[in-house]
């Protein structure tokens, strides 16, 4: 790797439609590391005052947190219609009534106010159906398109009902005002715990709890590898309420009862399920969630993912209650309309100079660029700084100061296009990145169709717009199939060269999809425990669900026939009998 790769720092000139690229200043990036810089440090809402558990407004932080007001503007896209009108799954023994606005979902005031500091003005349809069932106290298991609003789903319920109840059931904590380096210390002891796959999606929950705990005694932390150990011990003991983190260094800070104790836990919360499932972090997880002094029986779980497969089915299973509720917003490992995707042959030593091209043609745009390994994000990132783009890269082998550095250079505009392995797929939301390019597909042997959702999942989200381009050479043919009928689904251009992948008949109008995640009731011991609902699969807007091709059921939770199916057959308590659309929503 050249040595100006890292973060190169852009100024405010403009050259050929990019900022001026500047090298990096590795000086100011080392003293930045001494001084323990890490946005896992970045300041939280707390105040002096004995009494209360709503805070006064502090101009400077809130400025920090949510923007500059007169240039803040809704989160939403002009499309979030589009998003809304998106079909909603539910299922399980109690029906859950959707909310049609934050303003009529019981939200305490000072929540209502930070959703709208935050810039959110209509709920999506994940956060629709999961804000009052967190509310009402029931374990969710939330299953949505990547940019449709699950971290917000689960966080603005759990915090709000949270609000006004620090002073009775947090744990005792120093004051801020009094508290110094030779003070006690304080064991955290956090009533909400926050478990994420990557290190950026851990530091990205925590910046959003930041600003929907705003003005309230609720005070969040974040743990993850990389970054100083000790920081994060000094957070801990300043009190914590709501803590993120990563599987390894949770478990670490779990071995020391003195720093960490998971005995007042009420809320557990585990986001993209599926992919730390995936990788290996089982035994991980089931570690933190039995694993600390927790009274589970007084815990409510949430499960979001993408995809349901039997990890975590397995996982929801031994700890979610039996009454608990399920929402699928779309189809399981679909994306959306809105992101507007275009396929182009490109064999490899065709591929940088068409992506020089794809480059110079979208000046100035805020682009992320995805490739399959370590070497060639290096060798990339070269090669476009070379070219004179403002560039910067990660991946999984770079220093985690490193990492926050391009971060952050990309988020800012500094260095608008950013160059990644799969590390950067993953829930992580980057405003403004209008494309996303698949230099390299993904292998079918690792992530496949899925990965390449959550990749142009970068782009076009909460209905904004968004552009997705993606080279295919020959070694990419595993994947042809399944990319064809995904770029089927979300109508878009299917190019000459995959015609032949398009399917016949009415496969085309409607494609099957053997991703989709199966869901067996038996694997859940769901069938004695759905009473009267009679079958209760409600569906938003929308036909009774068809069986798969593969037999997996309904749109991907079907009855029995799975790959592991006890299925019940019996006609009355299946969850795939899925019901017509109730009226309204």
């Amino acid at each position: 790797m050249a040595e100006c790769t890292m973060d190169n720092a852009a100024g405010p000139t403009d050259v050929n439609g990019w900022v001026q690229q500047q090298a990096t200043d590795y000086t100011a990036v080392e003293a930045a590391e001494n001084m323990h810089t890490w946005d896992g440090n970045a300041p939280v809402y707390q105040w002096s005052d004995e009494f209360g558990d709503v805070g006064p407004r502090f101009p400077h932080l809130e400025l920090e947190l949510f923007g500059d007001p007169a240039t803040r503007h809704e989160r939403t896209g002009l499309d979030f219609a589009r998003i809304d009108q998106i079909e909603v799954q539910q299922e399980g023994p109690v029906r859950i009534d959707p909310v049609r606005s934050f303003k009529d979902a019981g939200l305490h005031p000072v929540m209502l106010e930070n959703i709208q500091l935050f810039g959110f003005a209509n709920p999506t349809p994940i956060q629709k159906y999961t804000i009052p069932s967190m509310l009402q106290g029931h374990d969710v298991i939330g299953i949505a398109q990547t940019g449709s609003g699950k971290t917000a789903a689960y966080l603005i319920p759990i915090l709000s009902k949270l609000m006004g109840k620090a002073k009775k059931i947090t744990a005792p904590r120093p004051n801020p005002a009094t508290h110094d380096a030779n003070s006690p210390r304080f064991v955290a002891e956090p009533l909400v715990l926050i478990v994420a796959p990557t290190r950026e999606l851990a530091v990205q929950i925590f910046n959003d709890t930041r600003r929907l705990c705003y003005r309230s005694m609720l005070r969040p932390a974040v743990v993850y590898g990389g970054a100083a150990v000790r920081d994060q011990r000094d957070n801990l003991a300043l009190g914590c309420d709501i803590l993120i983190g990563t599987p390894g260094r949770l478990i670490d800070f779990m071995s020391q009862p003195d720093v960490l104790a998971l005995r007042r836990l009420r809320y557990v919360v585990i986001d993209e399920a599926d992919e730390m499932l995936d990788s290996d972090w089982g035994d991980d997880i089931r570690q933190i969630l039995t694993g600390g002094e927790q009274d589970e029986g007084n815990i409510v779980y949430g499960l979001f993912s993408a995809t349901f497969p039997k990890a975590a089915r397995d996982l929801a299973r031994d700890h979610l209650s039996a009454s608990h509720v399920r929402f699928r917003v779309g189809r399981a490992g679909s994306t959306t309309e809105n992101i507007r995707q275009t396929v182009m042959q490109a064999e490899r030593d065709e591929k940088r100079d068409k992506l020089v091209n794809l480059l110079n043609g979208m000046h100035g745009v805020r682009t992320l660029i995805f490739v399959n390994s370590r070497q060639e994000v290096d060798n990339l990132d070269d090669f476009l700084f070379n070219t004179g783009v403002p560039v910067t890269s990660m991946h999984s082998d770079r220093t985690q100061m490193e990492r926050e550095a391009a971060l952050r250079a990309f988020r800012s505009g500094k260095a608008p296009i950013l160059v990644a392995t799969g590390v950067m797929a993953r829930g992580i939301d980057v405003r403004n990145v209008m494309h996303v390019i698949n230099y390299d597909l993904p292998s079918m042997d690792y992530g496949g169709i899925e990965e390449y959702t959550h990749r142009i999942g970068r782009t076009g989200r909460m209905g904004h717009r968004g552009i997705a381009t993606s080279f295919f050479s020959e070694r990419d043919e595993p994947i042809a199939s399944v990319l064809t009928r995904t770029l089927l689904e979300t109508k878009q251009e299917i190019p000459d060269f995959l015609q032949l992948y398009v399917p016949q008949g009415a496969a085309a109008e409607k494609p099957k999809f053997e991703t989709e995640s199966d869901f067996d009731p038996a694997d859940l011991g769901a069938t004695a425990d759905l009473g009267d609902v009679g079958g209760g699969a409600w569906l938003n807007g929308g036909e009774a669900a068809e069986p798969e091709a593969d037999g997996s059921g309904g749109a991907g939770w079907g009855a029995g026939g799975g790959d592991d199916s006890g299925g019940n057959t019996n006609g009355n308590g299946s969850w795939a009998a899925a019901q017509p659309a109730q009226s309204g929503w």
